[in-house]
């Protein structure tokens, strides 16, 4: 077993060693420049970018022709959110979204509110899913778009993606999805679950850092959005700039094995999860964050109480692991996403994030379950709050 014992996969994954092997040869063999139409080495960059497209069409279920690449999620993001709001401006200025939203869509919202936008923002339950009941009574006549993610990046939620395209289909609404931790992870089907536009970046699914893509519909409704990166005609004028082939192709490469190693991996990965949330709920004081099923196969949230969380880490120096929340300085202010969820500041501060995949061990496994139970143990019997809760 390798030490540090990596358990952050929701942040970034290793590059799958097949993934490596398929973008190696367009650095130094075929680098061509996939616009250059006019010789053998953009032919060869070319041909590989549309079976690239083809791969990641094929893992949601949507045609070649609507995937646009891109930089990862956040450009795909502020493409989604700004470009359909100039376009559509004239026919209204309202967007929905809701409070446990990534930056990336929470930000380009605030941004677009001080242009004159109307915004709506859902609360969430204590498990981090929408009512679908309010999303329906919030959309209006001058309502655009709706931008609701499909797997929180934090506790793992999953959102009832299917039900909300529905309801903003009906209503004839743009819905859009950040999709940045369910696409590789879970089925997405965009034809099934009605989205018209939905993010994705490879890295999140053991593709390289740097590439993503975003999914645009192409009919019933077909959807457009004003350009947002301008400089060139590239992703048929939808997005400027010189594409980044290697990174395309490691993509198109990662969706391909995502799509055939995807049921092993759920099966694996849910097994590894339910095993973890079912010993440290256990502890006394240790609340698992957002929902105990409806949750991505990969991801445990839990908040912590009665402990310090610096000690805690400071003990795990050996394992991955990423906190819930800024919690490294007692004035930093406590994850939104756990806020919005009605965690109290205090455990909100004192959360641990724990998410493993594709390369993950069970020796792995059993290593996290005996350090981290040992350690939280071992720290309350030194905390006075603890035992005078006792």
């Amino acid at each position: 077993m390798k030490f540090p014992v990596y358990m952050d996969y929701n942040a970034t994954t290793p590059v799958d060693p097949e993934v490596l092997n398929e973008m190696l040869p367009y650095f130094c063999e075929q680098f061509g420049n996939a616009s250059s139409a006019n010789h053998r080495f953009g032919w060869t960059a070319e041909e590989a970018v549309s079976r690239a497209r083809k791969q990641t069409a094929d893992l949601i279920n949507a045609s070649p022709r609507e995937i646009v690449f891109t930089a990862g999620s956040t450009e795909a993001n502020n493409i989604s959110l700004k470009g359909v709001a100039e376009l559509y401006s004239e026919s209204g200025n309202h967007i929905i979204t809701c409070t446990s939203e990534h930056k990336a869509i929470l930000e380009t919202c605030e941004y677009l509110a001080s242009r004159g936008f109307d915004i709506t923002y859902l609360e969430v339950d204590s498990d981090g899913m929408i009512d679908t009941e309010e999303l329906k009574k919030s959309i209006t006549d001058r309502t655009i778009l709706v931008s609701i993610m499909a797997a929180n990046n934090e506790i793992g939620t999953l959102q009832p993606v299917e039900e909300i395209g529905k309801i903003c289909r009906e209503r004839k609404v743009l819905f859009h999805t950040d999709a940045t931790q369910a696409v590789g992870k879970i089925p997405v089907d965009v034809e099934k679950m009605k989205i018209d536009l939905m993010s994705i970046s490879a890295h999140k699914f053991y593709g390289p850092k740097g590439v993503g893509a975003l999914y645009v519909k192409s009919k019933n409704p077909r959807v457009n959005f004003t350009k947002q990166m301008h400089g060139g005609s590239q992703e048929k004028g939808m997005r400027g700039g010189t594409l980044n082939v290697p990174g395309i192709v490691g993509m198109g490469k990662a969706c391909e094995i995502s799509r055939r190693e995807m049921a092993k991996e759920i099966e694996k990965h849910t097994a590894y999860r339910d095993r973890i949330i079912d010993a440290l709920l256990k502890i006394d004081d240790v609340y698992l964050n957002g929902h105990r099923t409806e949750r991505i196969t990969n991801n445990i949230n839990i908040s912590i109480g009665k402990i310090n969380i610096e000690s805690l880490l400071g003990d795990l120096k050996d394992i991955a692991l990423s906190t819930g929340s800024a919690c490294t300085s007692a004035s930093a202010a406590p994850s939104h996403v756990l806020s919005a969820i009605g965690r109290e500041d205090d455990l909100a501060r004192c959360s641990l994030r724990i998410s493993f995949g594709r390369f993950t061990t069970d020796e792995e496994i059993n290593y996290l379950l005996e350090k981290l139970i040992t350690s939280i143990q071992k720290l309350r019997v030194e905390s006075p709050e603890f035992q005078i809760s006792k």
